[in-house]
């Protein structure tokens, strides 16, 4: 009995420190730090691009106004917004305006005046008659006196008087002529006054003018819908080419500089119509006051972008776009997701999936976006950093890796 004493405590001993062993283990279990879960991305090769993004609208490359020649009565048109038209195609027609109304006064007053021209062109046309009576009377004694001259009956001297004297009544009849020109003008000036006062014939048509396109496009706007009358000058209606497109962008001044022509840009309509690519044609040296969204007043300039005719075949002319202008583009550079950027004072760090810990390394930058970073130094590509590290994700952190970016392609 004595001997089997120490066996069996020796057996507690080894169960008693199992016990203690396996609680230890727990404990530790238990209590250790456990590894942080974050999302990783892979630092990669890339093309870095800077853009600027903004929103402008789509307009006709060349519009033409068709106006009013001068004062008259627009019939109805019967074009409507859309509407297609080849060059020589009928427009609109014109009509002479109706004359104003005038009162009673003035319709005897008229009369009136045209009596009295009547009778001083009747008066003129007496004074003409009477020179010719004296043209011919003097052209007989002239002709009379020429043939007594030659039997030597009379002498030159009356010959040549009586001459002078056909010439003079010659001269005469032309000014009653003259007069009587003066007289029939008068009249018919008389009458066109009166005539504006007198009610015009129903269903008259003359004096009508067609107004013609001048272009193959489409109306796109209509100024006067209706039969009205119009001005010299005033626009009766806008033709344009919607095959023929460009946008506007208008884009802060301060950004602008960065803006050159060429710049590639993608334009999206929205809606899913698919995006349509131009490039900068122009940058307007003009600047304009817009008052934003949030009643800031800013400076904006309007950039123009040239699109393929085929592009904007399914949209039209006043179109708000979203675009993108890309004034960088840089192949071939080493790209981190700025989500995993920290700012450390003046300078900027990652944190590095390294053996399971996140391990803290600053880096440089040549530039950025609101998507990656362009990396001078700091990083090799492949490696893995922690995205959105925040406060808990320290130096020396443990860390696994709960998910992994996918892969964006920079626009």
């Amino acid at each position: 009995m004595n001997e089997k004493t120490p066996v069996k405590k020796s057996r507690r001993w080894l169960v008693g420190a199992l016990a203690l062993a396996a609680a230890a283990a727990l404990l530790v279990a238990v209590y250790r730090p456990r590894p942080l879960p974050v999302e990783v991305a892979t630092v990669r090769i890339g093309t870095f691009e800077q853009a600027i993004e903004e929103d402008g609208r789509l307009r006709v490359t060349t519009r033409y106004i068709v106006a009013a020649p001068t004062q008259a009565a627009l019939l109805r048109p019967s074009l409507k917004v859309g509407d297609v038209v080849k060059a020589g195609d009928l427009l609109v027609t014109l009509e002479p305006a109706a004359p104003q109304m005038i009162d009673a006064r003035t319709r005897s007053v008229l009369q009136q005046r045209v009596g009295s021209a009547d009778a001083a062109r009747h008066a003129a046309a007496a004074q003409v008659q009477r020179a010719r009576t004296e043209l011919a009377r003097a052209t007989l004694e002239a002709d009379r006196a020429s043939q007594l001259a030659q039997d030597n009956f009379i002498s030159a001297a009356a010959r040549d008087q009586a001459t002078l004297a056909r010439q003079a009544t010659q001269q005469a009849l032309s000014a009653a002529q003259a007069e009587q020109g003066v007289a029939d003008h008068a009249l018919a000036e008389a009458r066109a006054a009166l005539a504006r006062a007198e009610p015009t014939a129903a269903g008259q048509a003359s004096g009508r003018w067609h107004l013609t396109s001048p272009v193959d496009g489409q109306v796109l706007k209509l100024y006067q819908d209706s039969a009205v009358t119009v001005t010299a000058g005033q626009p009766l209606l806008e033709i344009g080419n919607t095959a023929a497109m460009e946008a506007v962008i208008d884009v802060l001044s301060g950004e602008v500089a960065r803006i050159r022509p060429g710049a590639p840009v993608q334009l999206s309509p929205g809606g899913g119509a698919p995006a349509m690519a131009g490039q900068v044609t122009r940058v307007e040296p003009v600047a304009f006051t817009k008052v934003s969204a949030l009643g800031i007043e800013e400076q904006r300039v309007n950039v123009v972008v040239d699109l393929p005719p085929s592009s904007a075949a399914q949209l039209g002319d006043g179109y708000r776009v979203d675009a993108r202008i890309t004034v960088l583009s840089q192949p071939n550079a080493l790209l981190v997701p700025t989500a995993a950027l920290v700012r450390d004072g003046a300078q900027w760090r990652v944190l590095v999936v390294t053996a399971g810990h996140a391990r803290a390394r600053p880096v440089l930058l040549h530039d950025r976006n609101a998507e990656v970073a362009w990396l001078k130094d700091g990083l090799r590509e492949g490696e893995q950093v922690v995205l959105y590290p925040g406060s808990l994700v320290t130096d020396g952190q443990a860390v696994r890796v709960a998910s992994q970016a996918k892969k964006v392609d920079v626009p």
